[in-house]
């Protein structure tokens, strides 16, 4: 089950334990409820390589997309206030904890990832 705290108005932390994930922020504004977790620093000045396979796995997304804010790659997603319910919410959340669950492996390459000598 999941746990939440009131940051501010119109936003909310949620940690989910069972499924892996913590410090998802989800915002409400203008009738829309935004989703982002972070995923990790983007390293270095990023890489063509971290960004195409970044795109590559916004292919593999069942709810949301990857995307790149304040050096840091993000999981995003947003939902119709008015239109969502409590399963379209729960489906964001689940979405996100298999995302990151499935593209670890993948993502975890580019984390710290140490700077070749010469620069190649």
């Amino acid at each position: 089950m999941y746990t939440y705290q009131q940051v501010e108005q119109h936003l909310w932390l949620i940690d989910d334990e069972e499924q892996g994930l913590s410090g998802v922020a989800v915002a409400f504004t203008d009738s829309l409820v935004t989703f982002r977790v972070a995923v990790m620093d983007v390293p270095g000045n990023g890489s063509v390589e971290l960004y195409s396979t970044l795109l590559e796995l916004n292919a593999d997304l069942i709810h949301g997309a990857y995307a790149l804010s304040g050096g840091k790659v993000l999981l995003i997603d947003t939902l119709v206030y008015d239109t969502m319910d409590f399963g379209d919410f729960r489906a964001v959340l689940d979405a996100f904890s298999l995302a990151l669950s499935q593209h670890y492996p993948v993502l975890s390459q580019f984390r710290n990832k140490p700077e070749q000598a010469g620069g190649k």
